[in-house]
């Protein structure tokens, strides 16, 4: 008979945003009339049309593949080296950090290479995870099989949570027990909190220490506003002996849609065999996207390098400021409704206090029924977040405003 990963069956029932969209469809199938009010702030998806030098990069290509020759059938798996080159000459060179070109790995989405990086990684390494996080992150390790049973709270065996709450910034220090591998977002999803340099240092101090492995989801970096807040791990030094990094075009280009992303793996990173013998973890990576991956389609790399173009640049500022004024916003909202808010500042997420009393899928029903806007309950990113909910300011200036306008008039 053939026999299933029962390691799928550990997995709480839903994920967080298809149990969101059921509930959703579930209200409006049963009110029509507001249906068509409906205000989605829940999953990060953009909202504003691909930027214009995008466009123009995807037609030409487009063209290009129209005409014998210079069709493109497969290419390189680690992505098209002029890519790989605007990725670490603009992102890391022209900022002072050390990244090579074929250290960069152009994948379809940072979600996916935050579950695939398991591949290359051993089955008994204890992670360390924080609480609330972002669900990929202990799903995948679900699925891999590095996990116990979820316990009533739903958090799972042999995973170390790092409580983030206001006391901390929402940012977890290093714990007193040694951990293999680490969780790292910074812009955070979902407290929209950003990790100051000396949180960052600490972490790889310990990590060296340790000789343990950072992951380190830097997919919110564009919208640091702050001075002095690292955009990137590998501003610390010695980061490139214990860290990966994931970026993606989803949220500063607005690639969520088009799908296009890329993750550092360092040459001088290594871990280690059973016996204790140091391996580098950059030629298993290679080994893993040219065994399982075909590569990013030549026509949206083409997309993505018109990103680093002067007028491409010029566009995606002013997207992420479209976006960042509506998270000011909505906090500005939410604080006259009475509300406790945290982030939104160095990111397009606002973390929002339950009233008292109130959980976080209960805070759900009720803006969704009152409000008609669709928000994200904290307990869905783990069990510290419950008595929070996020919203994200991935939306039109308009329904921004509405849906400010609209939390002021709620009756907790």
């Amino acid at each position: 008979m053939a026999l299933l990963n029962d390691n799928y069956l550990k997995l709480k029932a839903g994920y967080l945003f298809p149990e969101i969209g059921r509930r959703v469809k579930a209200f409006c199938d049963a009110h029509p009339d507001a249906a068509k009010r409906l205000i989605r702030c829940g999953i990060g998806d953009v909202t504003e049309p691909l930027p214009p030098a995008v466009v123009t990069a995807m037609h030409r290509a487009v063209d290009e593949m129209g005409a014998r020759e210079s069709f493109k059938g497969y290419g390189p798996e680690q992505g098209y080296d002029w890519l790989r080159h605007a990725i670490a000459q603009n992102d890391f060179r022209d900022k002072g950090l050390e990244v090579a070109d074929d250290e960069i790995f152009v994948s379809d989405g940072s979600k996916c290479d935050c579950g695939n990086i398991l591949d290359i990684l051993g089955d008994k390494n204890k992670i360390a995870i924080s609480d609330p996080v972002y669900p990929v992150y202990v799903d995948t390790n679900v699925m891999a099989g590095h996990t116990g049973e979820a316990n009533e709270a739903g958090a799972y065996g042999r995973l170390v949570y790092l409580p983030c709450k206001p006391a901390n910034g929402f940012i977890p220090a290093p714990p007193k027990k040694h951990v293999d591998v680490i969780y790292l977002c910074s812009p955070n999803n979902p407290t929209g909190a950003a990790a100051t340099r000396e949180q960052l240092e600490a972490w790889v101090t310990y990590a060296r220490e340790h000789k343990s492995v950072i992951l380190f989801d830097a997919a919110y970096e564009a919208y640091i506003t702050e001075p002095g807040i690292p955009h990137s791990i590998y501003e610390i030094p010695g980061a490139r002996d214990c860290a990966i990094e994931f970026r993606s075009f989803s949220k500063n280009g607005g690639f969520t849609g088009t799908r296009c992303a890329f993750t550092v793996v360092p040459k001088t990173l290594n871990a280690y065999t059973k016996s204790g013998e140091a391996r580098p973890l950059h030629p298993l990576w290679n080994r893993r996207m040219t065994t399982k991956f075909n590569g990013v389609s030549y026509v949206v790399q083409r997309a993505a390098e018109a990103l680093y173009s002067p007028e491409g640049k010029q566009q995606v500022a002013a997207l992420i400021q479209l976006y960042l004024d509506n998270a000011a916003v909505l906090r500005k909202g939410a604080k006259r409704a009475g509300l406790k808010v945290f982030g939104g500042v160095n990111a397009p997420y606002i973390w929002v206090r339950t009233p008292k009393g109130i959980t976080s899928w209960q805070a759900f029903d009720k803006i969704l029924a009152d409000a008609n806007v669709v928000i994200t309950p904290g307990s869905g990113f783990g069990s510290k977040g419950e008595g929070f909910f996020r919203i994200s300011a991935f939306n039109s200036r308009e329904n921004a405003a509405e849906v400010a306008a609209r939390l002021q008039e709620l009756k907790w």
